[in-house]
């Protein structure tokens, strides 16, 4: 069996290549956006290996499968056959958040992040994924979005809250409250 190279050399003059074949700068509004996607990828990764809950770990196992379909369709530019996400996967994630949130003592005030490591992982993953959705509405402005990738973002960014609160409930820590 040959193995591949892991560099190719063609990105040290700044380029990236689509998965069209297309180059683009690396700076690209396109390439931000899957990158920061990719990034939301590695902290949901983080957040997993960090939980303390069998259902969050296999949740945000089948999530991350979602976000590598993400990416394709971010890299592809145009409408090819890639892997997709659906209006039932926003459904299954707004299920989950419903699931999980029946759990949870209603909140009045902004939580304080960092009561445990998962809570914490899990936060960092929420705002990841805020970033990555603005990046995605910017690259809107300019090119075609399936629009769905924004309604994925958004409903994931809520989940992740979610499930930080479960963490500390399981765990029983307390939530340090915002205080004014």
């Amino acid at each position: 069996m040959k193995r591949e190279k892991i560099y190719t050399r063609k990105g040290d003059l700044g380029t990236t290549s689509l998965g069209t074949g297309e180059r683009v700068n690396k700076t690209d509004l396109r390439t931000s956006a899957y990158g920061t996607v990719d990034e939301l990828n590695s902290t949901l990764g983080a957040a997993r290996a960090f939980s303390t809950n069998a259902d969050t770990r296999k949740l945000l196992l089948k999530i991350q499968n979602k976000i590598m379909n993400m990416m394709s369709m971010l890299a592809a530019k145009e409408q090819i056959l890639t892997p997709t996400i659906s209006e039932m996967d926003i459904v299954g994630m707004e299920k989950s958040i419903d699931y999980f949130n029946q759990f949870l003592p209603p909140i009045s005030n902004f939580i304080i992040p960092g009561n445990n490591k998962p809570g914490a992982m899990l936060d960092i993953a929420r705002t990841t994924c805020r970033r990555a959705e603005r990046e995605v509405l910017r690259l809107s402005e300019t090119e075609i979005v399936d629009p769905i990738i924004h309604k994925f973002l958004n409903r994931l960014s809520d989940l992740l809250f979610v499930l930080e609160r479960i963490e500390y409930l399981i765990n029983k820590i307390p939530e340090n409250f915002w205080k004014k």
